[in-house]
């Protein structure tokens, strides 16, 4: 039944209308935008207020589909009914014990006893059981009632209040407007004839367009926008080519505990933006005008399989901000990376040629935590090494300086201004960034974007908002009380929502069409569904006309833990997608303990690189240092310390199975990355206090070898092969230039800047000082870098010399690896990987042996079944300009009885040479 009440009235009846006739006739009372609104130093306004007195209630019910409504909880409904209460004006007021006021109609919602259809049931199983509601009334008129105030009551037989509850939207938002998924593209269009506009928000009264000629000048006279009742998209159409134009939204919507506000709010889906992203820009990615020279007709470098990806993470303002052969201009900014004999495009240069095949960026889209225009440098003291004023300096301007990893998206779809040379010049940004793209294929990298579509830097009705105070309540995922989650650290979006997912698909597209991304690393992946992912991939394989590589974080926590509202895009939900996630099985081994060790663990958990004597521990390390070396394949069968073969599935890591990739694609190695702390700096926590620099960079060498030695996707930290230091900090996201700088030409190094930020580090400070207080020791000189930095290159030259490391398929790794000297009586401090390149395409060698030594003396590996092949050191060990000399010098080879002596903390690698014919 539906009934149509006077607002505010607490009793009798008007006769039945039609919702869609009351939405009408509510929407003439809003006062329509002006120019005033458009301008206005407010972003927002409220144009009807909820009632001062009403109580302001949870989400505790979920809409399931456009009539279905679930309530979780144990209620009575003897003797009781629900009904739906809706106010276009936000005036409803539902306190207990007396009936509802403030409604202008009502809708009945009855008892739902039959099976729900299976999709509904399986997507909303994380609810929980309930009262299952149906509420009566056709489509038009339930997709009216969302462009208001909605409230679910429980009520008794006279209508008094129970229970009242909010709603949570997106299962009816995603029945209603299935159609928006497939509507055309989204955002500002400019063509000669004229300029189109077009935003989803299915819940908005009014949509209107604010239009500026330029960054500082009013607006023109709104313009409406028509709402499109199957989609729920708001069109406009101006005519002529309006690019260069900035724009706003001016969005009438209910907003849960303010009232009906006009938010005046960017494009979700902008392309351009003016500094400090104040407007959106019309722009057409497509003219001529925002290409550099030569960018439609460049190449992208070819990449046979993601195998052969050694991917290389790295920051943009990092790469050049403290290198002084880049103009002082271009330090930090897009336009470095065309500074052709900088440090840094030498050291690109270097990388690429040992093996480095993408460059991996840290965000670059819009974020919201950098000033794109004033922002600041701390002034930092010359102070000692373990003295906390260098922290205190950099923490009093973080909110105002330049520094930022960027984890806090606020638009997805437009480059960040503060790298580029001039922020309010819309256009600088874009050409900038393709320039930096063309540069970087120039010299044969391929570009990878770190992308972070799990949430956004603010949601409801705060000024970085943009999603949410368009279509409120639907973008985030929602606790069971309708809070935003903020499990990733920030709000949680929730990309099981069809139009998140859309935004989240065409913003990946929209990079690689128009920007050339070649990979993406995703943020948090695990918090997306894999259903999502594997729609992405099919779409950018598509933009792009070959395989664009996905990698992401797989983890497993959180809301959404264990498949609790989806199936995830974790570690163990991605075998056979060729989604590649991050593995933590060998890091974790190499370097000890887990990533958020504190207190004691910090220099107790010592790793398989740091030289302790903890005989059963380092027989497991040993294990999962071999399940990474396998490529982490669920299915790889291992002899493992005590003797028994197992499945890699079948081995333990913290209670997880340590293998789950089903491809070696869809695993990456790594032992640092941007987060926590470096290999250097958790080296300095756990290496021998009298360990000196060279003992240092060989502790840095032995784990870089487990990168270079694993089957699957290398990934290297930038800086890593340096020895790069944070002086300690653990969690360096916000922690200025000063901590995360890089030295290219290994002349100065990081460790000893002071004492780590407090926020993150504080707590931790009584173990860290000692450690700074002796920097003047423990800090390598450039000698002890530079090694380091070529002893790791050599290792990519190795990895780069033959196909047996970067193996395509999980029965090749099964059929052509084995580890001799695992299982029982195995040396755990030396781990050999044996690799049978016989009849092999471009194996390059007939076989390969390489052996992983971190003990404090020489160890020999016996295996009589690689006896009389004829082996060698590999070529790399015996170039006149190696860069380690001990595999050459003190490595020995008796072939005939198949006994190799692997020198003290070292890695070195033997080969067959390849024969012109050859059996398994």
């Amino acid at each position: 039944m539906i009934e149509a009440r006077a607002p505010h009235a607490a009793g009798g009846g008007l006769r039945a209308l039609t919702l869609a006739l009351a939405a009408l006739a509510c929407g003439g009372a809003i006062a329509s935008p002006t120019r005033d609104d458009c301008d206005a130093p407010a972003f927002a306004r409220t144009l009807h207020p909820v009632p001062v007195e009403a109580p302001v209630h949870a989400a505790r019910a979920h809409w399931l589909d456009r009539r279905l409504v679930l309530w979780p909880g144990r209620m009575s409904t003897e003797g009781t009914r629900f009904r739906l209460y809706h106010a276009a004006n936000a005036t409803l007021d539902a306190r207990p014990g007396r009936p509802v006021a403030g409604f202008d109609r009502r809708l009945d919602a009855l008892q739902h006893d039959a099976p729900l259809p299976a999709p509904l049931a399986t997507r909303f199983a994380f609810i929980g059981a309930g009262a299952t509601l149906a509420v009566a009334a056709d489509d038009a008129e339930l997709a009216a009632l969302h462009r208001g105030q909605l409230l679910l009551v429980h009520e008794d037989t006279r209508g008094d209040v129970l229970d009242a509850t909010a709603l949570q939207v997106a299962g009816a938002l995603d029945d209603l407007y299935a159609a928006a998924v497939d509507a055309p593209v989204l955002g500002a269009m400019p063509t000669a004839a004229d300029t189109r506009f077009a935003v989803w928000a299915p819940s908005a009264q009014s949509l209107a367009l604010c239009l500026y000629p330029d960054a500082d000048a009013g607006a023109a006279a709104p313009e409406t926008l028509q709402r499109d009742a199957d989609t729920g998209i708001w069109h406009g159409r101006l005519p002529g080519d309006r690019s260069g134009a900035r724009y706003l939204y001016l969005v009438d919507v209910f907003v849960p505990g303010t009232g009906i506000v006009r938010n005046r709010v960017t494009d979700p889906y902008s392309v351009a933006l003016d500094a400090d992203s104040r407007r959106s820009v019309v722009f057409d990615l497509d003219a001529p005008t925002l290409k550099p020279d030569g960018w439609d007709a460049h190449t992208t470098p070819a990449l046979a399989a993601s195998t052969d990806m050694v991917a290389y993470e790295l920051h943009v303002r990092d790469f050049s901000r403290d290198d002084a052969r880049v103009p002082e201009a271009q330090r930090g900014r897009y336009t470095a990376f065309e500074a052709q004999d900088s440090h840094g495009i030498r050291h690109l240069r270097r990388l690429r040629a040992a093996g480095v095949t993408d460059v991996h960026l840290l965000p670059v889209f819009d974020i919201a935590t950098v000033p794109e225009t004033g922002c600041v440098t701390p002034d930092v003291p010359d102070a000692a090494p373990d003295s906390a004023a260098q922290q205190a300096a950099v923490m009093a301007v973080a909110a105002r300086d330049c520094f930022n990893w960027g984890y806090d998206p606020l638009h997805f779809n437009v480059p960040e201004g503060s790298y580029a040379s001039d922020a309010a010049d819309p256009a600088a940004r874009i050409l900038e960034f393709r320039r930096m793209v063309q540069a970087l294929h120039g010299l044969g990298l391929r570009v990878g974007m770190d992308v972070v579509y799990n949430h956004t830097s603010a949601s409801g009705q705060h000024p970085q908002s943009v999603l949410d105070r368009i279509v409120p309540g639907y973008y985030h995922r929602l606790d069971a009380d309708g809070r935003v989650e903020t499990s990733t650290c920030c709000d949680n979006t929730a990309t099981e929502h069809a139009m998140m997912a859309r935004l989240m698909i065409d913003s990946a597209a929209l990079w690689v069409r128009h920007y050339r991304i070649d990979s993406f690393r995703f943020d948090l992946m695990g918090h997306q569904p894999r259903d999502a992912m594997r729609a992405l991939q099919a779409r950018v394989d598509a933009e792009a006309g070959r395989p664009v590589h996905l990698m992401g974080e797989g983890w497993n926590f959180g809301e959404v833990a264990d498949d609790a509202r989806f199936v995830q895009a974790t570690q163990a939900r991605l075998g056979g997608t060729g989604i590649a996630t991050f593995s933590d099985r060998a890091r974790d081994a190499v370097r000890g303990g887990g990533p958020s060790d504190r207190g004691d663990a910090l220099r107790g958990e010592r790793g398989w690189i740091h030289g302790h004597d903890d005989a059963a521990l380092l027989r497991r390390q040993a294990d999962l240092v071999r399940v990474g070396l396998a490529g982490t394949l669920r299915d790889y069968r291992l002899v493992t310390h005590d003797g028994v073969e197992r499945a890699l599935s079948e081995i333990d890591y913290a209670g997880m199975p340590a293998g789950y990739a089903a491809a070696p694609g869809e695993v990456v190695n790594y032992v640092e990355n941007h987060d926590n702390h470096t290999l250097f700096d958790i080296g300095v926590l756990r290496l021998p206090d009298d360990a000196d620099p060279t003992a240092r960079a060989h502790a840095q060498v032995l784990a870089l070898a487990t990168t270079a030695f694993s089957q699957g996707i290398a990934y290297l930290h930038a800086g890593v092969e340096l020895m790069r230091s944070k002086s300690l900090d653990r969690n360096s996201f916000d922690s200025g230039d000063w901590f995360n700088r890089i030295d290219w030409s290994g002349a100065t190094h990081g460790f000893g800047h002071g004492l780590p930020p407090a926020p993150d580090n504080a707590a931790d400070w009584p173990q860290l000082q000692p450690l700074l207080a002796d920097a003047a020791r423990i800090r390598p000189p450039r000698d002890a870098v530079l090694q380091a930095r070529d002893m790791s290159l050599d290792l990519l030259r190795i990895r780069a010399s033959t196909r047996l490391f970067r193996l395509e398929r999980a029965d090749d790794i099964q059929a052509r690896l084995t580890f001799p000297g695992s299982g029982t009586g195995g040396d755990p401090q030396l781990v050999a990987g044996h690799l049978d390149g016989r009849d092999l395409d471009d194996a390059g060698f007939s076989e390969v042996l390489y052996a992983i030594n971190v003990g404090d003396d020489a160890r020999t590996l016996d295996a009589p079944a690689l006896a009389g092949r004829g082996w060698r050191l590999h070529p790399v060990h015996l170039a006149a300009d190696a860069a380690d000399p001990r595999p050459r010098d003190l490595a020995r080879i008796d072939d005939r009885r198949g006994r190799f002596t692997v020198p003290p903390r070292t890695a070195l690698v033997f080969v067959v040479p390849e024969r012109a014919a050859g059996t398994r």
